[in-house]
């Protein structure tokens, strides 16, 4: 396969690990809230008819639901129930992990040095990357994105020397890739920053 050939690959690849699951919760959504129709339908009629009272409710009730799933998870017992679940079914699932630390960096949730904004030393040049894991030796797992789909690139393992971590957020360091490098001076001021308080 040649070049362009992998690029549309990698790009589709990418696009897909972000639609997919957005597809996969409204298809979710729709199921659930059409197997409420039958159960709200009585109260619906009290509503006027020119509204959907049937889908709104339905709506309604499957919203709360998600709600209460989000209290319980919080809680020490729910925490506990939802660590079980990932490590016995949904670690095994391909993409899960790195969809979950995405989506925890992006809320903001994420507090581990996972997917930690950073500019990498490749050749002569600095890359936007992200740092994945720091090894026993001192070497960091880097994924540099492809520009403009930040979720497909290539892995790297370089020297500490090589890498330099930023303090911005997660979503910043997102915006450039996905904008052709547009900021790219906010993230080498940033480095600076770091050099300078080092």
């Amino acid at each position: 396969m040649n070049r362009s050939g992998r690029s549309v690959l990698s790009t589709l690849v990418a696009g897909s690990l972000v639609l997919v699951p957005i597809y996969l919760a409204v298809l979710l959504m729709l199921k659930a809230m059409r197997s409420l129709g039958s159960l709200v339908g009585p109260v619906a009629k009290l509503f006027p008819e020119w509204l959907p009272g049937t889908q709104l409710l339905s709506l309604l009730l499957v919203l709360i639901a998600c709600f209460l799933t989000g209290v319980a998870v919080r809680t020490r017992t729910g925490q506990a129930i939802r660590e079980r679940l990932e490590k016995s079914l949904f670690q095994r699932i391909p993409g899960y992990a790195l969809l979950r630390s995405l989506t925890q960096r992006l809320a903001g949730e994420s507090e581990d040095g996972t997917w930690k904004p950073a500019l990498v030393e490749i050749e002569e040049a600095l890359v936007p990357a992200f740092i994945i894991e720091e090894l026993d030796d001192g070497r960091f797992t880097v994924f540099v994105p492809s520009v403009p789909t930040p979720l497909a690139g290539a892995v790297y393992i370089l020297t500490p020397e090589r890498v330099h971590p930023l303090n911005v957020p997660f979503t910043k360091a997102i915006s450039v890739v996905s904008r052709w490098g547009s900021g790219s001076k906010d993230l080498v001021a940033a480095a600076e920053e770091v050099k300078k308080a080092a």
